[in-house]
């Protein structure tokens, strides 16, 4: 049977209890008289003793004991004590004295940390490198970095940093707690860098000797009791947690600021004060401080980026301080990421934690630094120093880092830390190469699954294979769509998996951690890479599918609107990724205005509810490319019951829908003009009379030109004001009205060139929300019902008879102010929309004395892809578009201003010849008169 005793007892508390009660307890005894009795009763307490003692011996020898805490054995001395009171015979006395002496010994002083310190031997000096060439090389990158952080985002000398402004009050109410974390498992430091914190100039609030299964934890924690010092701890475990059982442990702390050290960091003694000034200061608070730092590799001429351990090579990197080559930190450096030491808050500790890490095995300096960046946007800094004070040293005795940096050749690990932080490029760390080199490429391109990687892979190829175009696909990785998987539905060789050139993005989502039913991390992740993606490479479009997760959609979203530089998301449904190949044609920097237009449909109708059935279903049928599309109906006061029907019974998918009917029979003329009016300048009004009948392809040859001609930033169009739908087969505007061919007529230039036309069109064409605002201006300023009251007669044309017709207003603007509409030009004049020539207004009307022939005016619709009929199978540069005048003459865009400023009866008179008439492009009242070019 073993001893139970109270946990919070000592074991002479215990033992001495015991003594009382069968010796001092309340009975008296009586000491017998006689010498021999008194004898007796010595040696019978002396094998009680011993007894007692024999016990205790067993007790602390048993399995249940933990022997590395130091027993307390005072207990004996007071049991000596008790017994003088039972033994008054001198040489009895002398003889218990010397067998207890013996027995329990003399009290031992306090061990001194000069016992029981050891202190590392360093018998070589700093190695100094003899290479010109990288001495050379290593400086000019050095300067290089600290160039570019100089101009932008400021480095400062160490003095610099110590006036700044500080939240801390070194000797104030706010005064830092500062928590050290010493973590130990064969070095012979812990004594100097004990004697560092206790003479630093800012004291700690609390140290903690970590020890994780090291071979000399006794020896470590001698030490620690040595100092005898409340406030440091020895923490210890069997079981080795590695690198990042110190982060798991700073968890634990209640300080403010947390500094982690290796055992072969010895800081000077003004280290904890610079450390929390800086940490305090509004642009540095937000940011993890060190003394070591790494500058991770650069790209190659080849553009693959080669192993941080490659010698002699400049992209291979920079370890900071390097005294090898003479590179000392005098201005405070933003690096890739930190070693031997961290000075950090204790709550940006947390994030370390948010991904699994790579390996538990090495690398949480690069995965802390990789964390605070991509989630708390938290930058990786190397104080500066000053080289005659070593108290300003995070590092004092700088041969111990060095050592530990240079002995990290081993192959394996080598490569595991590769494979780390090339990982961590991909997913979206900023390193200072990708700071310093920002890239500018054309799409990335996500895809959650691989089902997803299918669908987008035609328009992927497409950009990839198109001269000039950077494009590169993110996946999510993990067990929704690993790179290998990626590659092999790409047809690529999955080589590209492995080697570090920029192709797939594979962002690992749930590869390590596993997935939760829970979107959060789903979601935090991919935006947090994207946004880092985004940041690297600023894609002009992030193209994706419309119906992939929302939460993912969500996240892309977000990622995108965070890039100063304009990134659009594109979402394109999957039957649309096929029709939109042509995006690859566009310029960079048109491509960020994918969503910036709104296009709405706007359908003047009355009585002929077949021909309108007809047109919705043909704008019902057309490809969309997933942009939101409103539809609105004008109806005038004499509109018939079943066209009311079947207005209100269209379901329109792409868009809301609005309905408009007139209490006054307007006519056509206002029917039209007051069918729509902008609500921005990027709101395009494409108005439809309902005999109209529309191609499949219509939106997309809007879509196209719109970006190639007036959204392309480097394109100056300014006179484009519309574009048409419908290719014209007749000169209209002359009284003869020939038939006219533009295939035929552009043969030279090429059969299928798009050209500009001074004729504006009214059988489908999107008007300009800057031209229609003019126009209403000037409709409302020459508008009469008498057509021989208005003063513009166009030489040679018919329009000067026009009286109820809104086109005429518009041509004799158009005319005056040298503006022009884009028509597209196909075999056998296919186009894009088509009149079926319907009685209305116009056609069949009584009063109108022309008689149409149909074949003169309907055209065939374009049924496929329109883009391999074009000149290089895509829109021929502006500079490149054939232009004509009102009467279809070939005439330059100068000349088509020249004959309008000739005329001279705009609602301004302008004398100079030179001169047209310029608005204000927001209300539409014109203003003055302008020189053209």
């Amino acid at each position: 049977m073993r001893f139970v005793r109270n946990p919070n007892m000592r074991s002479g508390d215990f033992l001495e209890g015991m003594f009382s009660d069968y010796v001092g307890g309340k009975t008296k005894v009586k000491a017998p008289r006689t010498a021999p009795t008194r004898l007796v009763t010595a040696l019978t307490c002396l094998q009680f003793a011993f007894a007692v003692y024999a016990t205790f011996l067993l007790y602390y020898m048993s399995p249940a004991v933990d022997l590395r805490t130091k027993p307390d054995f005072a207990w004996a001395t007071r049991i000596a004590r008790n017994m003088k009171q039972l033994i008054v015979t001198p040489h009895v006395l002398s003889r218990y004295q010397e067998v207890s002496s013996s027995l329990v010994g003399i009290e031992v002083p306090p061990i001194m940390p000069s016992d029981v310190c050891e202190h590392e031997k360093i018998d070589f000096v700093q190695k100094k490198s003899n290479d010109a060439q990288m001495i050379k090389l290593k400086r000019e990158l050095y300067d290089e970095i600290l160039d570019f952080q100089s101009k932008n985002i400021g480095t400062e000398t160490l003095a610099e940093l110590m006036v700044m402004k500080s939240k801390w009050d070194l000797r104030g109410i706010t005064r830092p707690k500062v928590t050290v974390l010493l973590n130990h498992f064969k070095r012979k430091t812990l004594c100097s860098q004990l004697d560092s914190l206790l003479q630093q100039t800012l004291p700690f609030h609390q140290a903690w000797v970590l020890s994780f299964g090291s071979p000399n934890e006794q020896s470590l924690k001698r030490i620690v009791d040595s100092y005898n010092d409340s406030r440091i701890s020895f923490i210890s475990s069997s079981y080795d947690f590695k690198y990042y059982g110190r982060f798991q442990m700073a968890l634990q702390t209640e300080a403010d600021l947390v500094y982690i050290l290796d055992d072969d960091m010895i800081p000077g003694k003004k280290m904890l004060q610079i450390l929390s000034h800086v940490a305090g200061t509004e642009k540095y608070k937000n940011s993890v401080l060190g003394s070591i730092g790494r500058i991770l590799p650069f790209r190659q001429k080849d553009f693959t980026f080669p192993s941080y351990r490659k010698f002699r090579s400049k992209e291979a990197g920079l370890y900071l301080p390097d005294p090898a080559y003479d590179i000392t930190i005098d201005k405070i450096v933003q690096v890739d990421f930190l070693s031997s030491s961290w000075f950090l808050s204790a709550e940006l500790i947390k994030t370390l934690f948010i991904e699994t890490p790579f390996t538990f095995m090495t690398g949480e300096d690069l995965h802390l630094s990789y964390q605070l960046q991509k989630y708390r946007n938290a930058g990786s800094f190397v104080l500066p120093v000053d080289p005659t004070d070593k108290e300003t040293w995070g590092d004092s005795e700088h041969r111990l880092a060095y050592v530990s940096e240079t002995t990290v050749i081993f192959k394996d690990i080598v490569q595991v830390r590769d494979d780390q932080w090339w990982r961590a490029l991909t997913t979206g760390y900023v390193t200072q190469w990708a700071a310093m080199y920002s890239q500018k490429i054309d799409v990335l391109f996500y895809a959650h699954s691989v089902d997803e990687v299918n669908a987008l892979a035609p328009l992927l190829e497409k950009f990839r294979s198109t001269v000039g175009k950077k494009a590169y696909i993110v996946v999510s990785g993990g067990d929704f769509c690993p790179c290998e998987d990626t590659a092999a539905a790409l047809k690529w060789p999955k080589q590209v998996c492995k080697e570090r050139r920029f192709k797939i993005f594979d962002l690992q989502i749930g590869a390590i951690s596993g997935t939760s039913n829970s979107e959060v991390p789903i979601m935090q992740a991919v935006y947090s890479s994207m946004r880092g993606l985004i940041k690297m490479h600023n894609p002009s479009v992030v193209i994706t599918l419309a119906d992939i997760d929302s939460n993912v959609k969500k996240a892309l979203k977000m990622a995108s609107e965070t890039n100063a530089n304009g990134t659009a998301l594109v979402l394109l449904p999957r039957p649309s990724v096929s029709k939109a190949l042509w995006m690859a044609d566009l310029r960079s920097t048109a491509l960020p205005n994918w969503n910036k237009m709104r296009i709405s449909i706007n359908i003047i109708t009355q009585n002929r509810a077949q021909s309108l059935t007809r047109l919705l279903k043909a704008l019902s049928d057309a490809y969309y490319i997933g942009d939101e599309i409103p539809i609105s109906f004008n109806m005038d006061s004499k509109v018939d019951e079943e066209t009311i029907k079947l207005v209100d019974s269209f379901e329109w998918p792409h868009g809301p829908k609005t309905l408009r009917r007139r209490i006054i029979q307007g006519g056509l003329i206002r029917a039209v003009s007051e069918s729509w009016y902008p609500t921005s300048n990027d709101d395009y009004g494409l108005l439809l009379e309902d005999d109209i009948e529309v191609s499949p392809y219509y939106y997309l040859w809007i879509k196209y030109a719109l970006l190639a001609y007036h959204y392309d930033p480097q394109v100056s169009l300014p006179e484009l004001s519309s574009i048409s739908l419908y290719t014209p087969r007749l000169v209209e505007v002359v009284k003869e009205r020939p038939r006219w061919n533009p295939t035929e007529f552009f043969k030279r230039i090429h059969p299928n060139t798009p050209y500009l036309h001074q004729l504006p069109c009214s059988w489908g064409a999107v008007f300009f929300p800057k031209l229609w605002r003019e126009f209403y201006v000037y409709m409302n300023m020459r508008f009469t019902e008498d057509a021989k009251a208005n003063p513009v007669q166009i030489p040679k044309s018919r329009t000067n008879g026009w009286q109820a017709s809104w086109k005429k207003f518009l041509i004799d603007m158009m005319y005056l102010r040298g503006y022009v509409s884009l028509y597209p030009n196909f075999p056998n004049q296919a186009s894009f929309s088509t009149n079926h020539m319907e009685p209305g207004a116009h056609i069949s009307a009584k009063d109108n004395v022309v008689r149409h022939d149909k074949t003169d005016f309907e055209v065939p619709l374009l049924m496929e892809d329109f883009r391999p009929l074009l000149p290089n199978g895509k829109l021929p540069p502006a500079s490149k578009l054939p232009s004509l005048n009102l009467f279809n003459q070939p005439i330059s865009l100068k000349g088509i201003k020249a004959a309008g400023a000739k005329l001279g009866q705009d609602v301004l008179r302008c004398d100079n010849a030179t001169e047209i008439v310029t608005v204000d492009h927001l209300t539409g009242l014109p203003q003055r008169c302008s020189k053209f070019a």
